[in-house]
């Protein structure tokens, strides 16, 4: 894999929060979706917010009834066992999203940013791929490799995720 891949996803605030913070793994979804492992998955969260605010790297996707995904994934899902079960409600197979290295931006990008980007952006329902020479991707990478000197803190044996340290996990992983 030469290039990494680029998606974008719209979450719930709540959500967002819980794979910054690292307690949800996983993001679920009722469709599948084509992504490899390796590819970056940008969050915006929806409005009243309206930005993206972190990314993480896709390591594994996983296609299974409601109930092997829950007895799988339960633990990382970051939701109750009532609420993993009424979003599935009515679907035989969902689609589940191994996530890693999830990182927070030090400052969110605005859908007002992300319209000015130039390409007349909407923010997706599901997802939407991002390809290299897109404007909304450069500014995404331009935002993180701006981020401050004093907040690229090495803990324990994790480097700080820039976009080329980002892109270089991916191409290991891909």
């Amino acid at each position: 894999m030469d290039e990494v891949r680029n998606i974008l996803i719209s979450l719930e605030q709540v959500h967002a929060e819980n794979i910054l913070s690292g307690k949800k793994h996983i993001e679920l979804r009722r469709r599948s979706m084509s992504v490899e492992p390796g590819t970056v998955v940008w969050i915006y969260v929806k409005k009243p917010l309206g930005a993206v605010v972190g990314y993480a790297r896709v390591v594994d996707s996983h296609t299974l009834s409601p109930l092997m995904l829950w007895e799988k994934f339960s633990r990382v899902s970051g939701l109750s066992r009532q609420d993993f079960f009424a979003y599935f409600d009515g679907v035989s197979k969902g689609f589940a999203l191994s996530l890693a290295a999830a990182e927070r931006l030090h400052k969110p990008v605005s859908l007002e940013s992300l319209r000015r980007s130039g390409n007349r952006f909407h923010p997706p329902q599901f997802f939407m791929r991002l390809p290299s020479e897109d404007c909304v991707l450069k500014l995404l990478h331009s935002t993180v490799q701006s981020k401050p000197d004093n907040e690229h803190k090495v803990t324990g044996n994790h480097e700080p995720h820039t976009a080329n340290t980002l892109q270089q996990s991916a191409k290991a992983t891909g």
